[in-house]
Formats: structure tokens, C-alpha cells, sequence
């Protein structure tokens, strides 16, 4: 494997932004200092006038393999992440077979190991049958991210409306608990209303309103309510709503939180003003609400009562989205910009790089207990992203690299740019040409 050494760069990391030099040797971040001395044979990077992250880790993202792969591939989806600047995904059970049993979630594995530019992991599924089966992989917590458990808006039969289900996963497993959080029975309700109400002529606009606030809190205050009791490590995914807000705490350092919180891109930057324009391309779940909940969220983050930002990257096809409202598909593929979404609001102020790296980076290494990722550490995997926030990145079809072909960004021109990244020490993608001649690893658990 080639080591680098990179020059004069401004390393963002705990914290801090300091300028030095990084030899990077054998997959691992090997020194870090000023005026660096190395021997052997390196290549040299000049990180002048540029900044080192540690690459981004995302815990929700729906890669779609296997069988839904006409939207997506671990290839393709993984190919995109790590051109983001996403060095590390965490993926969902909800595919075609659903990972509800050992053998498919490893098979999924398997397809990670032969295909995936990024670092993986992979949650196992919940479902109201399949108890027995999760519990098994409390043998695997070191290898495992997770269990996921869709408290509601699921595909197939992964909806977990079963309360004695969820007494045995929050009572039994031994990792981490990720959900979603949305009640089914208000979202019905909302829904057969809003049917009589207009018929076929509901859109895009009508989701928030039907995906409610309140069948948002419900769940996430249930879910809250079943960890207390059982004293287990709760993970709630994708808030929406300034009402959760109340659930979730600033007052403990992450890593003594049992119940931590994660916000999603897309809910940090639309609001329901922008259906008007976008339609059912941002048609997700838990919906993208009004304004006020934008401003929530982003307080919310910048106070840390929300933990983690992430994606859950979510690829459709074009055609699926461009059918009526009722029979489009809910998701938003996003890993490819996330990070430089987040460093456009660095531009305007919104939030400091350093708090970018806090919550893309390190909150997930943390919360996950990942060994040896997430930080800009001597010892630890050389996973890191060069940006350069003089540049800039103009998204059109040619660059887009998911499989759906398609982002809502399209046309958009975000003010920096992401010109190399690292995954384990290999330099998987530089200058707009990647290197697949190393594949990521998979992710490892303190336990």
C-alpha cells in the first residue's frame, strides 16, 4: 500500500484547528506534527491553504442491495459516499430479503467485503416475528453497528407495532438500538382524512402534514420510554420535529448519553416551503416539516441535544419519482453531498467547521463505539478527506455518481470541494478520479 505524507495542511479535530504535517503509512494515521521527518518511499501532498477532516461516518443510509438493486448497488451507492467525502456508512435492514435472519445479514456483509469503496456495517432487522433471532447477535456486538427496529414506516413486514416484541429487543440486546420513529395509527388517521378530504389530488405538499408532528413524537417518546425502563442504548433517527427536541438531553458528555439523537441533512436545509418546488423528490420519511422546525433542529444541533448529522441516503429512480403523490416513493439520495452541504453552511456562518467535524465524524465514532475511526488520532485508520473551501463543485448529471442518476442539488454550486479522501490509508478518490484497487473494511465495535 502507498503512504503519504501531506504538507503545511489546517487539521480539524477535536476541537482544534491546527496546521501541520500527517504521515499517513501502512492504512494508519502513523504521525502528526509540525516539519514531519520520514523515511522510505512516500508520495507527498501539498495540503497548503487546504484542511483535513476526518472522513465522514454515516449511520443511516439505504445502499439497496440485495434486491432493489435497479435503484442502487453497495457499489455504485459506496463509490458515491467516499467522492462526498464519506469514508464509513452504516446500512439498513429494509431490502429485498430483509436482513431479519444471521444469514442474510451476513450475506450482506459478504457483498460489502467483494464491492465497497467505504468502510460498511450493517444493522440487523427487527420485526414483530423475529426475536430469537436478533437476540443472536448480541455474539456479534463487536462486528455489528446495531439492531433497527422501524417503529413505524416500513416496507414489507419490518413495521414493530408489537409492544411485547419491543419489551424483548429493549430488555434483550445487547447493542446499540437504532429506530424510527413515526406512529402508524396517527399517520393512518391522517391519511384517511386527508383522502376524503382530496381524493387523488393530494401532493407532495399534503406529507407533512400526514406524516404529522405529533405521529413523529408519539413513537420517539414511546421508544424513549421503553430504553428508561430497560436502561437500554437508544439511538432515534432522523428528528424532524422542534417537539422531540424535549426528549433528548445536552446536560452529560456524549459518551455517558444512553439515549442519543441524530438529524439528517435534508431536514437541516428544505423546509415544507420547498415542495412547491422539488415535489416528491424531497418526499421522505419522517417528512421535511415547516420552518420552524428547521430553526429548531439547527439549535438544537448547535447545543447537542442532537448528537449526530448523517443522510439516510435513500435512492429512487427517477421514474418512481415522477409518479403521483400517493404512488411515489418516500427518500432522498444524499451521501454524495452531504458533507459539502454542511461546509456551505460553514461558509455562512451557520456553524463552525470544527462543530461539522464534532457531529459527521466524531459523535459517530462515539456513540457506535467504532475502534480506531472518526478522529485524526496517531494509531488510528488514516480515514480523512481533503477539502479546499476556495473551491468550488457545480452538481450536474455527469458527476453525479449514484445509480438513480439524479440529486436535488442538481445544478447547485457548492462554495468548496472534497479533492482527495482516504479510506483505511488508501487513497480511494483524488482529483475527481477514484482508485478501486482497495476495498474498504469492515467496521469494528468497543465492546
Amino acid at each position: 500500500m502507498q503512504n503519504y505524507l501531506i504538507r503545511n495542511i489546517a487539521v480539524v479535530n477535536e476541537g482544534k484547528t491546527t496546521v501541520q504535517d500527517v504521515w499517513i503509512k501502512d492504512s494508519r494515521i502513523e504521525k502528526t506534527g509540525p516539519n514531519l521527518t520520514v523515511s522510505g518511499n512516500y508520495q507527498e501532498i501539498n495540503g497548503e491553504g487546504k484542511y483535513l477532516l476526518p472522513g465522514v461516518i454515516d449511520d443511516q443510509v439505504h445502499f439497496r442491495e440485495p434486491g432493489l438493486t435497479e435503484k442502487a448497488t453497495i457499489y455504485t451507492e459506496a463509490r458515491a459516499a467516499v467522492a462526498g467525502g464519506t469514508t464509513s456508512f452504516m446500512e439498513m435492514p429494509n431490502t429485498k430479503p430483509a436482513a431479519l435472519t444471521q444469514e442474510l445479514l451476513e450475506d450482506k456483509y459478504a457483498i460489502g467485503q467483494q464491492h465497497s469503496l467505504a468502510n460498511y456495517s450493517f444493522f440487523m432487522g427487527v420485526s414483530n416475528d423475529n426475536v430469537e433471532e436478533v437476540l443472536k447477535t448480541n455474539e456479534k456486538k463487536d462486528r455489528v453497528c446495531g439492531v433497527k427496529i422501524f417503529m413505524g414506516s416500513s416496507t414489507g413486514n419490518m413495521l414493530v407495532d408489537n409492544y411485547l416484541t419491543l419489551e424483548k429487543i429493549f430488555s434483550g440486546t445487547e447493542l446499540l438500538i437504532a429506530t424510527h420513529c413515526e406512529d402508524e395509527k396517527i399517520i393512518r388517521s391522517n391519511m384517511e382524512a386527508f383522502q376524503q378530504e382530496k381524493g387523488d389530488r393530494l401532493t407532495a405538499a399534503d406529507h407533512p402534514l400526514i406524516r404529522s408532528v405529533e405521529a413523529c413524537f408519539e413513537s420517539s417518546w414511546t421508544a424513549v420510554q421503553f430504553a428508561k425502563k430497560h436502561d437500554a442504548r437508544l439511538h432515534i433517527l432522523h428528528i424532524s420535529t422542534a417537539k422531540e427536541l424535549q426528549l433528548f438531553t445536552n446536560m452529560m458528555p456524549l459518551e455517558q448519553k444512553r439515549i442519543t439523537a441524530e438529524v439528517c441533512v435534508h431536514h437541516l436545509h428544505f423546509t415544507a416551503d420547498d415542495y412547491k418546488l422539488y415535489s416528491n423528490l424531497i418526499k421522505c420519511n419522517p417528512a421535511i416539516k415547516a420552518p420552524e422546525h428547521k430553526a429548531a433542529l439547527w439549535q438544537g444541533l448547535l447545543d447537542d441535544r442532537l448528537d449526530i448529522i448523517a443522510t439516510d441516503h435513500a435512492p429512487h429512480t427517477w421514474a418512481e419519482k415522477q409518479q403521483p403523490y400517493l404512488q411515489a416513493p418516500s427518500g432522498v439520495p444524499l451521501v454524495q453531498h452531504s458533507l459539502l452541504l454542511m461546509l456551505e453552511y460553514v461558509k455562512k456562518g451557520t456553524i463552525s467547521l470544527e462543530k461539522v467535524v464534532e457531529k459527521m465524524s466524531h459523535a459517530p465514532a462515539i456513540c457506535f463505539r467504532i475502534k480506531d475511526r472518526g478522529f485524526i488520532r496517531e494509531g488510528y485508520y488514516a480515514d480523512c478527506v481533503i477539502v479546499d473551501m476556495n473551491d468550488k463543485t457545480p452538481v450536474a448529471k455527469e458527476n453525479i455518481y449514484y445509480k438513480c442518476g439524479w440529486s436535488p442539488f442538481e445544478n447547485h454550486v457548492f462554495p468548496a470541494a472534497i479533492t482527495h479522501t482516504f479510506v483505511s490509508g488508501h487513497l480511494a478518490y483524488a482529483n475527481g478520479q477514484f482508485d478501486e484497487s482497495v476495498k474498504g473494511q469492515r467496521l469494528h465495535f468497543e465492546i
